[in-house]
């Protein structure tokens, strides 16, 4: 299991930050190998874990820590694929909340989670997952999601003043000061969530691009499009997709898989029987490729490692881990860097 992906229109955002800032992107996007082709293509997709080196290139360049605050002010519902064009023809700005988060995969997959829209008394919660923990390659993330969801209030509805509280779940950053000039609003650090409240009267404003017709079309284009995805994963992949958000800290139960699948516990232990396998055995092959993932693509401590894989304690992730690989984490990591090839075997 990858750590995830992204659509390289993500990539289009930061290129307008770069030239907000009268930066040139030519030498980073040659280092990282993006070229036209690749950038003008529908179905072309960058792993997370690259997309945060790119982004962390960026800012070394352009030295402004908070380009993820630019590239949210960038931030257009165009770039957010078929899932933002749905917002756009929605009829208010509700209905674009639900469809945006709704339709995210089929712009982008995260092992950590997915976003989500909900009610919390009458404030609307539009909320992006933890990926804590936080790092001078990922603060850039959650600053252009939190920013491009609040430049779109304002781009969907042409009305400014429907965000009450931006609220960051990462501790005020060096540039705090910095966010006073994006956000007309209460922002909060060190909050439980990372989210945007919108409020209960902004929740109706209506859609300046409202249509029915093709709110209707694409919506159903929508719908295809995400039961493709779905049917092309095996039962397995789908209860291994569950698992993933669920593994920060703890590890999950089959009766916490079920319910995030709407299933019996029964009922998702005999489909993956059917498929000749095991809810532990999921859970074990899960753990090993996140694990694999977050060894080699991340510079995370093997200690935060070991946490957002839910085990006790880091020796005990470095025991399953040498299991698994055959070499400790240490030695893996080292290996990766130095170009050597090491085989993963598949959990017995």
């Amino acid at each position: 299991m990858k750590l995830g992906d992204i659509s390289v229109s993500y990539i289009d955002i930061l290129i307008n930050a770069m030239r907000k800032l009268d930066q040139d992107p030519s030498d980073v996007l040659q280092k990282f190998r993006l070229n036209d082709t690749t950038l003008s293509s529908p179905d072309a997709r960058i792993s997370i874990p690259r997309f945060m080196r790119l982004g962390h290139a960026c800012i070394q360049q352009t030295q402004t820590p908070w380009l993820g605050l630019i590239m949210g002010q960038m931030t257009s519902p165009t770039n957010l694929g078929m899932a933002g064009l749905i917002g756009m023809a929605s009829k208010n700005l509700k209905q674009a909340c639900q469809q945006v988060t709704r339709y995210e995969l089929l712009s982008s997959f995260n092992s950590r989670g997915q976003s989500r829209f909900y009610m919390e008394g009458d404030k609307g919660i539009t909320e992006f997952y933890s990926i804590n923990p936080y790092n001078e390659f990922n603060y850039f993330v959650v600053d252009s999601l939190l920013s491009g969801w609040y430049q779109m209030v304002s781009w969907i509805t042409g009305r400014k003043g429907g965000v009450e509280k931006v609220c960051f779940e990462f501790p005020a950053p060096e540039y705090a000061d910095q966010y006073k000039k994006f956000f007309d609003c209460e922002v909060e650090f060190s909050a439980s969530r990372n989210c945007i409240v919108i409020s209960n009267q902004a929740l109706a404003w209506p859609s300046k691009y409202a249509c029915p017709p093709t709110y209707e079309l694409l919506v159903r284009q929508a719908n295809a499009d995400l039961e493709k995805v779905r049917l092309g994963l095996s039962f397995a992949e789908k209860v291994s997709r569950v698992i993933g958000p669920l593994l920060n800290g703890l590890t999950p139960t089959l009766e916490q898989v079920s319910e995030q699948l709407n299933m019996a516990p029964w009922t998702v232990r005999r489909k993956l029987v059917e498929e000749g396998t095991s809810f532990q055995q999921v859970l074990n092959n899960t753990r090993r490729d996140l694990a694999v993932s977050y060894v080699r693509d991340t510079s995370l401590s093997l200690g935060e490692i070991a946490y957002l894989l839910g085990f006790g304690s880091p020796t005990a992730f470095q025991r399953a881990f040498k299991r698994w690989v055959g070499i400790a984490p240490g030695g893996f990591r080292e290996a990766v860097r130095n170009g050597q090839e090491v085989k993963i075997q598949p959990e017995e």
